[in-house]
């Protein structure tokens, strides 16, 4: 990755991550699920408001890492008014590019969310960007269970993950 891209990359995560667009609660949601991370602690609930087959909102709550948090509000951006065809087909996309996968071509451009392929370069990290995605297919999908990182964990009670000032902290 080269140092312009890391540059941009840390500066984006850094911005949606301090100040998330599309957070809070969503009164008109008819589709809701929620996601942990019992590794880093990030809990993360996403609303949709599905009308038919588009996403006419979308939003999200909860506490996470700086990467988690900027996943989440890049998600929403990006889909935003998208088909449940398209939002699946950015999901897979996104997690094609955090996991290293080759995307098959021809898929929907991913724009800004293109920042987070430096993610795959931290493993550990890779979690705590696709939780939001995974939490928003279990809502698009109707699911209603609680979508966990980890194979057979619980949720345990709500921590706020952040360092000793109070601030998001980067996993």
């Amino acid at each position: 990755m080269s140092s312009d891209l890391r540059d941009l990359y840390q500066e984006t995560i850094l911005d949606h991550g301090k100040r998330p667009r599309n957070f809070g609660a969503l009164a008109s949601a008819n589709r809701t699920a929620e996601g942990y991370n019992p590794l880093c602690g990030d809990r993360e609930t996403v609303y949709l408001d599905l009308q038919g087959d588009v996403l006419q909102d979308i939003r999200f709550e909860g506490a996470g890492c700086a990467i988690s948090t900027a996943s989440a509000s890049m998600m929403t951006e990006s889909l935003k008014g998208k088909s449940r065809k398209e939002a699946e087909a950015l999901f897979k996309r996104f997690h094609d590019l955090i996991t290293g996968q080759n995307p098959a071509p021809g898929g929907p451009p991913l724009g800004k969310l293109e920042v987070f392929e430096g993610v795959r370069e931290y493993p550990v990290r890779i979690k705590c960007a696709t939780l939001p995605w995974h939490t928003m297919k279990s809502a698009l999908l109707g699911e209603g269970q609680t979508v966990s990182t980890e194979a057979g964990a619980e949720a345990s009670p709500r921590e706020e993950p952040s360092d000793a000032a109070g601030k998001p902290r980067v996993c």
